[in-house]
């Protein structure tokens, strides 16, 4: 009988991570430039690969980082490595072939990293994340056809989406009935439908889209365990709020969707795009970085309420950017919110290295306010020892 596969070595992981950090601080330096601040412009493109070298070189490189950790395979870690360099060679070239090729080729690997995780336990919450893979995928090939940035967004919104709402119905997946897993593949199902349409019948599409992004919501509201944790104390508290919260951002972008349809540029666009990458996704990253960092850097990321700052900046600056600055078109809210996101995302950052530091190596501490024992946040078979642990009622 064969033992369990070794884990990835750490020093592989941590120059990816180091690439994921570089896409996400030329996403933020870009958009400090689009906030029309006074700042040196790097590359005249650097716009251009705003959105995607963000999503896909930032987010997707952290995904993929922690699938293949989950995989405990060395050819996993290949996912993550061509999702940074693909992120690094926007960045320095611009959105040339090069940077979309290895974007594409990171989405394949990535499918393939899901397709080994598929054979130890599959299920709904595997083909959900797979199908984030997928339009990881779709939005890149539609980048290489020529299609402009604004209309792959269903598809980079299915990315991060699918890829998190998987997530959470693999750790409710013990206090889920089969019901509302028929359920979640229905509402997923919609909200990839409604991606294929905006590309295909924009008029229309942008609408079946948002109804498919509130019908994810709805089942996250209703299904994820958040709603009960939120009233405990410590991490699984603050991963409750910070869950909550970005529900209620995702809900926006589907309300808009749904109810305006297509939209390509200005305010609503805007708004839109930012409640789906700031509100949504950046808050799943504050809240998850306590658990899922120490299984990935084997080095402990202890809770602490002053994470609780950065995420109340990030929500009270985005609803001061969508409802003063988008809404109501007050030009200065609207460029001072955006600069107080970029902070926010900043503030977290700085406060996660310094508690990191204080923490010193993982060993078998005993819990703290709430918190997941370092030890316990190890690599097993799904990647979720330690967040399971932090929101399990």
């Amino acid at each position: 009988m064969t033992g369990p596969a070794p884990a990835t070595p750490l020093g592989m992981r941590l120059p990816l991570l180091a690439g994921g950090g570089v896409a996400a601080l030329a996403g933020l330096y870009t958009g400090l430039l689009l906030l029309g601040a006074p700042l040196p412009s790097l590359r005249p493109a650097l716009a251009e690969v705003h959105g995607p070298g963000t999503v896909l070189g930032f987010v997707g490189t952290l995904v993929a980082l922690e699938r293949a950790v989950a995989a405990r395979a060395r050819w996993a870690l290949l996912a993550p490595a061509f999702a940074a360099m693909g992120a690094l060679v926007l960045v320095f070239t611009g959105p040339g072939l090069a940077g979309k090729m290895l974007l594409a080729t990171a989405a394949v690997l990535l499918l393939a990293v899901y397709r080994a995780l598929w054979r130890r336990r599959p299920g709904p919450a595997l083909l959900a994340q797979a199908a984030g893979a997928f339009a990881w995928y779709a939005a890149v090939l539609l980048w290489l056809a020529g299609f402009p940035v604004a209309e792959t967004v269903p598809w980079l919104t299915g990315f991060v989406v699918a890829t998190i709402a998987g997530e959470r119905l693999e750790l409710a997946r013990v206090a889920v009935a089969a019901a509302a897993e028929r359920w979640f593949l229905a509402a997923v199902g919609v909200l990839f439908a409604g991606a294929a349409a905006a590309t295909l019948w924009p008029g229309a599409g942008y609408h079946l889209f948002g109804a498919g992004l509130l019908a994810v919501v709805a089942w996250l509201v209703v299904s994820d365990v958040a709603r009960r944790t939120v009233r405990a104390v410590g991490l699984p508290r603050y991963i409750a709020v910070g869950l909550l919260a970005g529900y209620l951002w995702l809900a926006v972008a589907g309300l808009l969707w749904a109810g305006a349809g297509l939209t390509m540029a200005g305010p609503r666009y805007d708004a839109t795009l930012h409640a789906v990458f700031l509100g949504f996704t950046m808050s799943m990253i504050f809240v998850h970085a306590p658990v899922i960092l120490p299984a990935v850097l084997r080095r402990p990321l202890p809770y602490h309420r002053v994470l609780y700052g950065p995420l109340a900046l990030l929500h009270a600056s985005l609803l001061a950017r969508l409802v003063l600055g988008d809404g109501l078109a007050v030009a200065m809210v609207w460029r001072w919110s955006g600069v107080a996101n970029v902070a926010a995302v900043l503030g977290f950052a700085g406060c996660a290295a310094v508690l990191a530091l204080r923490a010193g190596r993982p060993g078998p501490q005993p819990a703290r306010d709430g918190a997941v024992p370092p030890a316990r946040a190890a690599d097993d078979a799904t990647g979720r020892t330690a967040t399971a642990a932090a929101v399990r009622p």
